[in-house]
């Protein structure tokens, strides 16, 4: 080995040459000023980058404290000289700061830094890889990278996911580093100050239209930055505890990116109506709908729900349970208890049936009760979950109401099961979770944004049939989860849907639920499942508007 080639490659000049014989371009960090003690960590690590010369980074401090406020004692020598430049303001919320911090930069590119999660430190290369994806990527809407997550002496890589245009939830963690070409964010523009929450989701949805947004992964060691922050265990109803004006914000910046893309979709566009012969009618008489519940290995729950069913105020259904663990699945002989010759059979109270499947399949389950249905209606039910007794009868309302309805989505309370004692109590700290966002003139649209398509759900088993069924883990992504929720994608874009406002379902927690203690590899799988789904909706609805614009 050449001993002069292993020093230059130890050099802690080296990147700075190397980078001379990339095309050069000027970044501008753009740092929010905070009062947290490790701001200055923050602006160390940016003004100490490996990446070009002196001239190649500037550092731009942003600070809503007011015109001249000061940087403190704890920074002030890191401003002497032209090492940053701040600027400091009566800013009304985050997007007019970091307008008027953008309109300082100098740069040919802009890297945003967001200090909302926490401190973040930079790595000494991070400038550097990001301006080498930046020349492989000419026309990248925007680039973000993985980080590391500093919390309580421990460091975690956060390993984000890769976009692709079906990443429309809010949600999505872009990380806390955010580069853009300054010609690009031209083309797309500043941040709206009408938004105090949905300014950065906003800005990435823009991004997102103008060129792909690339990711710089991490196996190992690889994070380009570190967040010092507080771990947040994951919890599915976070969303809830947003308030109703951020929601509408977001509502709004993803609705004019709907619009923008051609995948938009107004209250009553293509939506159809479901009709039946006055034969149909008269046979659904005797059965009006058909709750199916898909179980695998749940005896212990099966009965609740049953006699959730029986206990509602319309008779003329039938319940049908589908257990998918074959005859060995203790939940079969459960049911069959309910059923004639059974010990809790009811003659007086609403059928029930049971089929049994081999295959751990919930599109399977549900597929095959539909298909055996005597109703007119599906209603959904899980298996450890229980319908309030006026459930069906304020479904079954919606829908006569509106014959162009083709689905109900109700509202529901979260109870929690405390095993040991064998007690349910309603979970005060979780409002009732009514899915606001599934308005009658923008829900369809609302939809994309969300994980949840709200519970329970009801839908005329013709629509059902007509939209393609429940899928049956045929998508690469899906592996028993979000085929309800791709179903009611695909029911929303041909059809009406009505809402329940009023609690009609409980949902029960406990240690064997699906939502109970997710790991993030289980949370990534989910999202990469429900995130797909959104994508194949994208190009329905483009393909819906193309063919409507042939015929016209």
């Amino acid at each position: 080995m050449c001993h002069s080639n292993f020093r230059l490659h130890n050099d802690a000049h080296y990147n700075a040459r190397m980078m001379t014989k990339l095309p050069r371009r000027k970044v501008s960090i753009i740092l929010p000023h905070t009062e947290h003690p490790s701001l200055r960590r923050s602006i160390e690590s940016a003004l100490t980058q490996d990446y070009g010369n002196n001239g190649s980074v500037e550092v731009i401090l942003a600070d809503a404290r007011g015109p001249g406020a000061p940087l403190g004692s704890v920074i002030t020598d890191l401003a002497k000289g032209d090492r940053i430049r701040h600027v400091s303001g009566a800013y009304p919320n985050r997007a007019t700061m970091l307008n008027a911090a953008i309109a300082t930069a100098t740069g040919d590119y802009l890297l945003l830094v967001d200090g909302a999660r926490g401190p973040v430190k930079l790595r000494r290369s991070a400038v550097a890889t990001m301006m080498m994806a930046a020349v492989r990527n000419p026309e990248a809407g925007l680039i973000y990278a993985d980080y590391a997550l500093e919390s309580a002496g421990s460091v975690r890589d956060i390993h984000l996911l890769d976009w692709h245009p079906g990443r429309l939830r809010d949600s999505v963690d872009f990380g806390p580093l955010a580069l853009f070409s300054a010609d690009a964010l031209k083309q797309v523009g500043l941040l709206n100050e009408t938004y105090c929450a949905a300014d950065m989701y906003d800005l990435r949805l823009r991004a997102s239209e103008h060129g792909e947004c690339v990711h710089i992964a991490n196996r190992f060691a690889g994070a380009l930055c570190s967040v010092e922050a507080a771990a947040k265990q994951h919890d599915v109803f976070d969303y809830l505890l947003a308030s109703r004006e951020a929601q509408l914000e977001m509502e709004e910046a993803l609705t004019e990116h709907l619009k923008r893309t051609g995948a938009y979709l107004s209250p009553t566009m293509h939506a159809g109506a479901i009709t039946y012969t006055r034969e149909e009618e008269d046979r659904f008489a005797g059965c009006i709908g058909s709750v199916v519940i898909p179980c695998h290995r749940r005896p212990e729950f099966i009965g609740q729900a049953i006699e959730s069913v029986q206990k509602q105020t319309v008779q003329n259904i039938e319940v049908i349970v589908v257990v998918n663990g074959g005859e060995t699945d203790p939940t079969a002989e459960a049911v069959r208890q309910y059923m004639e010759g059974g010990a809790k059979h009811r003659p007086d109270k609403p059928r029930v049936r049971l089929i049994v499947v081999d295959v751990n399949n919930l599109g399977l389950c549900l597929n095959s009760g539909i298909a055996a249905a005597n109703g007119k209606f599906y209603f959904q039910l899980d298996s450890d979950d229980r319908l309030k007794p006026d459930a069906v009868e304020k479904l079954l309302a919606v829908f006569d109401s509106d014959p162009a309805i083709a689905m109900v989505i109700g509202s529901y309370e979260v109870w929690t099961l405390d095993e040991k004692a064998g007690r349910l109590t309603r979970n005060e700290q979780i409002p009732v979770v009514t899915h606001d966002e599934w308005t009658a003139d923008n829900g369809r649209n609302n939809l994309l944004r969300i994980n949840g398509a709200g519970a329970p759900r009801a839908a005329h088993i013709r629509a059902i049939a007509d939209v393609g069924w429940f899928g049956v883990n045929d998508d690469p992504q899906c592996r028993n989860y979000g085929e309800d929720y791709d179903l009611v994608l695909r029911i929303s874009e041909r059809y009406a849907i009505g809402r329940v406002w009023e609690p009609i379902y409980e949902v029960i927690r406990h240690s064997g639920g699906t939502d109970h203690s997710i790991d993030q590899q289980t949370i990534d799988r989910n999202d990469n499942a429900k995130d797909a789904m959104r994508l194949h909706a994208l190009r329905r609805r483009q393909a819906l508007h193309a063919r409507h614009r042939s015929r016209h």
